[in-house]
């Protein structure tokens, strides 16, 4: 063997050397790689469930009052503002009392127009009766003094009843608050004319509120009386799930839009009139496959979880998430098959292949 073979034996003996132990070294790596995940172990369940229909409403006090006056006469003095909290009784304006004033007055002169013609007929009738006695006074001269006296006695009522009305409605120069409310609105200001049946202010209940939801044709007859519904509200996440319960179903629909509204009470809420809220109304049974939320990992816009094999081995599944349900469940809707199981507390994606330790 000459001086240039020995060089190349030696080259390839080293060459062989570093291949063999890097072939050596690879399935050490490749073992750490795959540390095995550990972990609780769920199944991918099938539930049977009622799929929640959403309905809309809008938020209305128990009580609400456009408080309205019967006397005509410009308002003098408005004494809340919107906003206020008033008590029953308490007055909210003044309307001028002039008018008003001058009708009892005219009503109580003519109540004693009436009494004084009714003393006059009694006198007549009775002198007509004593003389009718003695036969010195006709059958008809008694009736028509008994007629009179009638007559007067009937005026008198009347003038009565007309003092009692005006003096009814000149109490109503003084507005006051039918029941303990808070003021929505004031619809004048000092000068405007009050007339019967304009609205002065408008006030609700301090407490109690209801959703008035509206309801199509078809699903109406999924709610009774009595039943618990669950409302969110648009602008109040801070308040979660609300529990109302139907209180009213108005038995005719809109001949618009087709639709039913159902008035359910949400209790001694505060929300404000006028709010928007959503309400879930009990479906037709649907078939869900369904997982712990802490399965599901989301990466890059991927929904994903951990799947054991029968081997032992994780695999990672994307998947397509649908309704979030109540607890700690979620829906999939594609990428898992009932029965599977699945890693519930991984801190994330791993590789395929890696050992999976079930924790007790």
């Amino acid at each position: 063997m000459n001086k240039l073979t020995l060089v190349a034996f030696s080259f390839l003996v080293l060459a062989s050397s570093v291949l063999f132990g890097c072939q050596h070294a690879e399935p050490e790596s490749a073992q750490a790689a795959f540390e095995p995940l550990q972990g609780h172990l769920a199944p991918v369940e099938r539930i049977h469930e009622g799929k929640a229909i959403e309905v809309y409403g809008i938020v209305q006090p128990t009580r609400q009052s456009f408080v309205s006056g019967r006397v005509v006469g410009p308002v003098v003095s408005v004494l809340v503002e919107a906003g206020d909290v008033v008590s029953k009784g308490q007055v909210l304006l003044n309307i001028q009392p002039e008018l008003i004033e001058g009708q009892v007055a005219q009503a109580q002169g003519a109540l004693a127009q009436a009494q004084a013609a009714l003393s006059l007929a009694e006198k007549n009738y009775q002198r007509f009766k004593n003389l009718h006695e003695k036969q010195a006074a006709s059958d008809l001269e008694l009736d028509m003094a008994r007629m009179q006296f009638e007559q007067a006695s009937g005026a008198v009522e009347q003038a009565r009843g007309a003092v009692g009305s005006a003096s009814s409605v000149a109490k109503d120069a003084v507005v006051r608050a039918p029941f303990a409310a808070r003021v929505v609105d004031k619809l004048v200001e000092v000068g405007d004319l009050a007339a019967p049946g304009r609205p002065l202010v408008r006030l609700e209940s301090l407490s109690g509120r209801k959703i008035w939801l509206t309801v199509r044709e078809r699903d109406i007859r999924r709610l009774t009386k009595g039943q618990t519904l669950r409302v969110r509200f648009d602008a109040r996440e801070d308040l979660g799930t609300v529990q109302g319960t139907v209180d009213e179903i108005v038995p005719a629909a809109d001949p618009a839009t087709h639709t039913f509204t159902v008035k359910v009470s949400l209790g001694k809420s505060n929300l404000a009139s006028g709010s928007s809220g959503r309400a879930e109304i009990p479906g037709d049974l649907v078939e869900r496959l369904v997982i712990p939320v802490s399965a599901l990992h989301r990466r890059g816009g991927l929904e994903l979880v951990i799947v054991r094999d029968d081997e032992g081995k994780a695999r990672t599944r994307a998947v397509t998430s649908g309704q979030l349900l109540d607890g700690d469940r979620i829906e999939v809707l594609s990428g898992l098959d009932e029965g599977a199981k699945i890693v519930i507390d991984a801190p994330g994606p791993v590789a395929d292949g890696t050992p999976v330790e079930v924790l007790p």
